[in-house]
């Protein structure tokens, strides 16, 4: 496993876009990224355009990557591999590096069309997260989980890289429980296996952050793990049952960390950026912030700014409207 992680390191070197790893960070800079989610919703022929003219508007940003959060459609839309491929196609069509990690509505709720969701979670696998590369016109290299860790070989949807001193990672959860309330028992149990590979991949995302100094770790996931509009312990700053991984893994580590920690996602379709999370005393865990993406009916993205050497603001979030969609201005939760 070390050597594995060695190799893709040296790898990374002398890769694009400025990634480093084997060598410690020097001084922290500043860049920009796009993230986005719970969008397309809808047949092609009404939610199609206004994607593409999202899509088009990111791409005149210039920005090396973006991250697509998972639900790249409705829960009762098709799960076919005619829709998968569009919207493969979809992804194609960022001019950057698209990094995308799948959300309940990709393959979990594909029982509501009599598909069985492990099938379709394996078809994700073999379409998006076949090869090395990113999806994008301009891809970027990737460690997948079962590079560096054998014991989960099925997660290749586990995904990181590293730019400019910062590391990326994704984790595969979804919402609304995570799978582990499935009616099909093998459902239930690839939901316990997925979260302790996970704790896992989360776990040694944020040791490979101190180990090359890292300025900054951003995680990406499609959950709302604090159940928002579901659950009792909403404010309690304290992840659903269903959420191990975050609860366990994530949280304890980011109020550890020596560098501030991002974790977007989206789910509940809310443009929010704060620090929700508490720790098991019940602190805030200052070092971590939350961001929350748009989602159907509002198609539009968040220009995320990277700046770890600002004290209070290491993550600067702005929305990317989309003049195609509807207003801006309506139903958004704008925390501090």
């Amino acid at each position: 496993m070390a050597s594995g992680r060695r190799a893709w390191l040296a790898a990374l070197g002398a890769a694009s876009l400025g990634m480093q790893a084997a060598t410690p960070a020097t001084k922290a800079g500043v860049f920009d990224f796009i993230a986005l989610g719970d969008v397309p919703y809808g047949p092609d022929l009404l939610a199609g355009p206004m994607y593409r003219s999202l899509i088009d508007r990111i791409n005149r940003l210039g920005l090396p990557f973006a991250i697509h959060v998972g639900d790249f459609k409705s829960g009762n839309a098709a799960c076919s591999d005619a829709e998968y491929q569009r919207q493969w196609q979809h992804f194609q069509r960022f001019a950057g590096a698209l990094v995308f990690t799948p959300g309940d509505n990709d393959w979990l709720d594909c029982h509501r069309r009599q598909d069985d969701p492990l099938q379709r979670l394996q078809a994700l696998r073999q379409r998006f997260f076949a090869g090395t590369q990113s999806l994008g016109q301009q891809p970027i290299t990737l460690q997948r989980q079962p590079d560096s860790m054998p014991a989960h070989a099925a997660y290749r949807e586990n995904q990181r890289w590293l730019h400019q001193g910062v590391v990326f990672a994704t984790f595969h959860t979804v919402g609304p429980t995570n799978g582990f309330d499935a009616d099909q028992a093998a459902v239930r149990a690839e939901a316990r296996l997925r979260e302790a590979a996970n704790s896992a991949w989360i776990a040694d995302s944020f040791a490979l952050a101190r180990r090359s100094g890292a300025h900054a770790l951003v995680l990406a996931t499609q959950a709302e793990s604090l159940g928002h509009g579901r659950a009792a312990n909403w404010g309690s700053g304290r992840p659903q049952p269903g959420y191990l991984a975050i609860a366990d893994t994530l949280l304890p580590l980011a109020d550890a960390a020596p560098h501030p920690v991002l974790l977007v996602h989206g789910d509940n379709h809310r443009y929010t950026v704060d620090q929700p999370f508490r720790a098991a005393s019940g602190k805030v865990i200052t070092q971590l912030w939350r961001l929350q993406v748009f989602g159907h009916p509002q198609v539009h993205a968040v220009r995320v700014r990277v700046q770890p050497a600002v004290a209070g603001a290491p993550f600067v979030c702005t929305p990317v409207w989309n003049p195609l969609s509807t207003d801006p201005r309506g139903g958004l939760q704008r925390a501090p």
